[in-house]
């Protein structure tokens, strides 16, 4: 195969994938309008993820976090630490 073929091969599936993307979001604007996108914390994890935000809603700021406040071990243990005390 030339390498011209081999390339369009490879992407191929990225560019539609990003004209899917393209045209559905076209289709979501159309309907719903204009979107703010943001970070959402997820307390119970202690993550963070892009996803769309409503009007009422605010937006995480990461500059607020403090990442020493949250102690993975603690809330994957649980009742267990108060066992041993």
């Amino acid at each position: 195969m030339k390498a011209q073929i081999i390339a369009i091969l490879i992407m191929t599936p990225f560019a539609l994938s990003f004209i899917y993307a393209g045209i559905h979001e076209f289709l979501r604007y159309k309907s719903e309008g204009r979107a703010t996108y943001g970070l959402v914390f997820d307390e119970e994890t202690g993550t963070t993820h892009l996803t769309g935000i409503s009007d009422a809603e605010e937006a995480f700021d990461p500059d607020d976090f403090d990442p020493s406040a949250y102690n993975e071990r603690d809330a994957e243990s649980g009742s267990k630490d108060q066992d041993k005390a």
